[in-house]
């Protein structure tokens, strides 16, 4: 079993065609600053470690990072990653677009040793704890599945205004992962939909081989 850093998951996105943020990992103050160049300020600076999944909870997330503070913002990122787990792996710090401000949703697999793979659909942030309003299908999954999953959430009038046909593209594509990829888990939280499009701003996938009864299937969507 692997789990992948948020950078690692979000290159499995890419391949499966799911926009991502644009990002590149950092191992230096001058990288972060080349970087967050590149990519356009603000940015958003993240700790990539395989061995901190909660980054928010330990204080190593930083947003809105401005030219200034690129510097000051990768020491402070790296300084609370060491405080907060001592003995984690650390490959550097992720400088992140800044997305426009959207509805945050999250798509996720889940795997069963009796019934597989399933795609789980929701509102994403904080609202997938708090309301606990998600939809599952067990995959694969047809058009009309991801149509339904979209419509049943009970938060479902607030996806009023986004791009529901690039949201329901996007649950077709991690049914598809799901059948393919040997991923035993995986959160897209938030997947930003917009009025055009969706972006992965966060994702984080454990991978390895499936319980022993677990089928895998795939049919191509329709």
């Amino acid at each position: 079993m692997k789990i992948l850093t948020e950078h690692e998951s979000k290159k499995l996105l890419t391949e499966y065609g799911i926009p991502v943020t644009r990002e590149a990992v950092a191992r230096s103050r001058e990288a972060a600053l080349m970087l967050a160049r590149e990519i356009g300020f603000p940015v958003a600076m993240k700790i990539a470690s395989p061995d901190i999944m909660h980054k928010h909870a330990a204080g190593c997330v930083l947003l809105d990072v401005g030219a200034q503070d690129v510097g000051a913002a990768f020491d402070t990122i790296i300084e609370r990653a060491k405080k907060h787990a001592p003995d984690a792996r650390i490959d550097g710090v992720l400088v992140q677009e800044m997305v426009p401000r959207g509805t945050e949703i999250v798509i996720g697999i889940k795997c069963d040793s009796q019934f597989g793979h399933a795609v789980m659909f929701g509102l994403g942030g904080v609202f997938v704890e708090v309301l606990d309003d998600v939809s599952f299908r067990i995959v694969p999954l047809t058009k009309r599945d991801a149509i339904e999953m979209t419509e049943e959430i009970r938060g479902h009038s607030i996806l009023a205004g986004c791009d529901v046909g690039a949201i329901v593209d996007a649950i077709l594509k991690v049914s598809e992962m799901a059948a393919k990829e040997n991923i035993l888990e995986l959160d897209i939280n938030p997947l930003i939909a917009c009025e055009r499009g969706v972006v992965a701003v966060d994702a984080s996938a454990t991978i390895g081989d499936p319980p022993h009864n677990t089928r895998r299937l795939y049919v191509p969507y329709r």
